[in-house]
């Protein structure tokens, strides 16, 4: 038991690691929660430092869900790597060491998802990219395809249900601005830039 509750622990402080923090003082030198939407991920960093920036910060929340995974599974198996990947997730979202100011959680639930079903993951990628490709806005297509990964995985059991249910919550519940924008009609489309202060 404490074992689990170790890892767990540990795939929280992976979760930490937020990529677009250093990609932003390794690229300009600043802070990204400063800049732009003043959120720690891969679309603000997209939009202030531009598209190489936005890509290793992209691959690095991803490959962060994958590792909190691989180790749950490595050293407790299906159940204990359904917490990790909702423990990553949610050091990436709420980061202790940067006070508790971090992202929004699509690219390293991206990984996560990858890691445990990618069928179903890939099926809720293919969507998002398609409303991406009709409608240019990254929130809309990040929240409807976050919203549909509960629907999608549940056929594997009620325990992936729940996992499910807490990353789309957790994802929702981040994009609470975004919403409020798209509803209002003054949401960002991609490809438009920010300006670095």
């Amino acid at each position: 038991m404490w074992g689990n509750l170790l890892l767990i622990l540990i795939a929280y402080f992976i979760g930490n690691f937020s990529t677009s923090y250093f990609v932003g003082k390794l690229f300009a030198k600043i802070d990204i929660r400063d800049h732009g939407s003043g959120n720690a991920g891969s679309t603000n960093v997209l939009r202030t430092l531009g598209i190489k920036a936005a890509a290793c910060t992209f691959l690095g929340d991803l490959f962060k869900g994958v590792l909190a995974v691989y180790l749950g599974n490595k050293f407790g198996g299906e159940t204990l790597a359904l917490a990790c990947g909702v423990s990553v997730v949610i050091g990436h979202n709420w980061p202790v060491f940067l006070g508790f100011k971090g992202g929004k959680g699509i690219a390293t639930t991206i990984g996560v998802a990858l890691t445990i079903k990618p069928f179903v993951a890939l099926i809720c990628i293919s969507i998002g990219v398609v409303i991406l490709y009709k409608y240019k806005y990254v929130s809309l297509a990040s929240i409807v395809a976050i919203s549909l990964l509960p629907f999608t995985i549940v056929i594997y059991g009620l325990n992936y249900l729940l996992f499910g249910l807490i990353l789309a919550l957790s994802a929702i519940y981040r994009h609470r601005e975004n919403i409020k924008r798209l509803l209002a009609g003054n949401e960002r489309k991609i490809g438009e830039k920010s300006r670095v202060k």
